[in-house]
């Protein structure tokens, strides 16, 4: 059945035109959160090959502007002509580079991350990598994300995940975790979803120890993969 859901997605992406599966996963996060509106700024961190650069420009439209960043070149040719594509790490992002991108704008309205690290198939040492590139992302949210915008990242389950929730719930109003359909039941993969953002000020409230984190109703997973 897991298979048959798989390859579904897969087929489907084909006849959609997106550029891997991962697109429903974000269209269901969307779908049900509503983060992206019309001309909107955001930021696909880790964003090749890029479904998700795809969705993001469909919902922000014409007036919108999404930037992806990834260390792997992204080639394709979007639809629409509000995607800019870097080749450079979204850990150290040329500033000046960036704010060119999206002048206007100062900041995104909204940080979205498909991110995993490149997989050894030791689940812990995977487990690992996951939390350092959200613990990234997250030291990137001062920086370039508005005050009252959401970010979504995905991570893969592990002893650090309640850590990381924790971390993120100090700067968000709202923070659950959830599991797309388009995902395999057998995957560790989870996504952060976190709306309203709180500022630098966020992380050194101490109101965080009265609004737990939600997390999906399921069961862990058992498994290992993408």
């Amino acid at each position: 059945m897991q298979r048959e859901l798989h390859d579904h997605y897969f087929k489907q992406a084909k006849r959609d035109g997106y550029l891997s599966r991962a697109a429903y996963k974000l269209i269901e996060i969307d779908d049900k959160r509503g983060m992206l509106k019309r001309g909107m700024t955001v930021l696909d961190a880790g964003a090749a090959p890029g479904s998700w650069l795809q969705v993001i420009s469909d919902r922000v439209g014409p007036k919108g502007t999404v930037i992806g960043v990834d260390l792997k070149a992204i080639q394709h040719q979007f639809r629409h002509d509000n995607v800019r594509t870097f080749e450079m790490d979204m850990r150290a992002m040329d500033v000046d580079v960036i704010l060119e991108a999206i002048r206007p704008a100062q900041r995104f309205d909204a940080i979205m991350s498909d991110m995993a690290p490149n997989t050894t198939g030791d689940r812990i040492v995977d487990h690992h990598g996951s939390i350092r590139l959200c613990e990234a992302l997250l030291d990137l949210a001062p920086t370039w994300l508005k005050v009252g915008g959401p970010l979504v990242m995905k991570v893969f389950e592990g002893e650090a995940y309640p850590t990381l929730m924790s971390r993120v719930q100090a700067s968000f109003d709202r923070v659950r975790g959830a599991k797309p359909k388009a995902s395999r039941s057998i995957s560790n993969e989870m996504y952060i979803v976190a709306t309203g953002y709180r500022g630098d000020a966020g992380e050194s409230g101490d109101e965080q120890d009265d609004m737990p984190f939600e997390l999906p109703k399921r069961k862990p997973s058992t498994g290992w993969g993408s």
